[in-house]
């Protein structure tokens, strides 16, 4: 895919991508997709993938305490939490407040629940299974991960044709929790609508965003401020991984949309 070649010009030292699709075939790729990167928050996709498999094996429920709210409150950034303390902002439910410090409370719980700790619990249950090899929890579950391009179009496949969990759990994941709440989007600002399914943000009609004009409203994903994303486009059938190794800035706001609609404009799919 020509549209491929434009991370070429994006000023990173490094960076890989790949276009997937449900049925895990690898469309296009470029630059060293078996390079290991540090994902920043795209750990929280892989994190909240292992919650759904605790959840389909009984380990927890959506609607138990944990903290100051339950883990459906946690998953979907709506647990009043803080960004990065244990300060509690908001009464569950009213607002929607991205938390580093809710994605390990909702770790602990998953950990506290199965006895087993909760990076391996992760390796056994996503990064096992999906032949996920380069992948490891080296530090929180909310930005700890290390994956390469491609572990992660495994995973961006198993999100559009789900076998670790059910498609009915997926769809539940996908779909907007606690609706119509407004709350800032890291690095895009103010959201009317911050929508947030159960661990995936979705596009819906945010603006700005780091997708692309082009991407469906039901796309959903997560970025990285180490310069990382990971998005997933229903409506076009296709998945997208990008991992770098420049900070997420300015120059990330200016490529990943342009990006994004190139790759989906080539396959000639988009919102229509």
């Amino acid at each position: 895919m020509e549209s491929l070649r434009a991370v070429s010009s994006w000023p990173v030292d490094t960076a890989a991508v790949a276009v997937v699709r449900a049925d895990g075939e690898v469309l296009a790729e470029h630059g060293p997709v078996d390079h290991r990167f540090p994902l920043a928050s795209v750990t929280k996709l892989l994190t909240s993938y292992a919650v759904l498999v605790a959840v389909e094996e009984g380990a927890v429920e959506w609607d138990q305490p944990a903290g100051p709210a339950t883990v459906r409150h946690l998953i979907a950034h709506t647990s009043g939490l803080a960004f990065d303390s244990d300060d509690v902002q908001a009464e569950p439910g009213t607002r929607r407040i991205y938390s580093n410090t809710g994605f390990q409370v909702l770790a602990d719980s998953v950990e506290a629940a199965t006895e087993i700790p909760f990076a391996t619990y992760l390796h056994e249950a996503v990064f096992a299974p999906l032949g996920m090899a380069s992948s490891s929890l080296d530090g929180s579950a909310g930005a700890g991960g290390t994956s390469t391009v491609s572990d992660l179009v495994r995973f961006a496949a198993e999100v559009q044709a789900p076998k670790l969990v059910s498609a009915g759990l997926v769809a539940e994941a996908t779909t907007v929790a606690f609706p119509g709440l407004r709350g800032v989007l890291p690095g895009f600002g103010m959201q009317k609508e911050n929508d947030w399914g159960l661990g995936f943000e979705i596009r819906a009609r945010k603006s700005p965003h780091w997708t692309g004009s082009l991407s469906s409203p039901r796309t959903v994903g997560h970025f990285g401020q180490s310069g990382t994303f990971v998005w997933i486009d229903p409506d076009a059938g296709v998945a997208c991984v990008a991992l770098t190794d420049r900070k997420f800035g300015e120059w990330a706001v200016e490529a990943w949309p342009a990006f994004t609609d190139g790759v989906l404009e080539e396959l000639g799919r988009g919102r229509g």
